[in-house]
């Protein structure tokens, strides 16, 4: 079992940056996938981004490719989601997840999910 704790959202304003940390505890980090997905209000939730367990392959939806890095560290069993040139439409609760497989991007191959952080971004 893995619990996944997400921090760092808050309020910014457009063509801000925003760096979301997902701790994890239990299970052994280094042998899950790490995604990132979001949920806007009033729409389904969003692949964002996804990274491998040792961090070689990483994936991005188009609409954040060139502005989001996603990150991790085994060491410290954490997950890291840097936002770049952030824009009105990146406002949304942003939830990391976990899975066994080498990398995914469908919300349904992910087994363990945080409680989310909520990004907000002014015009």
């Amino acid at each position: 079992q893995v619990q996944l704790v997400e921090s760092g959202g808050g309020l910014v304003q457009a063509g801000g940056s925003l760096r979301l940390s997902c701790a994890a505890s239990g299970g052994t980090f280094s042998t899950y996938a790490m995604g990132w997905f979001r949920q806007a209000p009033g729409k389904e939730r969003e692949f964002v981004a996804a990274i491998s367990w040792g961090g070689v392959s990483t994936s991005y939806a188009d609409s954040v490719k060139g502005r989001f890095t996603i990150s991790r560290d085994n060491a410290k069993k954490t997950v890291y989601l840097l936002t770049n040139r952030l824009k009105p439409e990146d406002t949304a609760v942003y939830y990391c997840a976990a899975t066994t497989l080498f990398i995914a991007t469908s919300q349904r191959d992910y087994r363990f999910w945080g409680q989310g952080t909520q990004v907000t971004v002014s015009s």
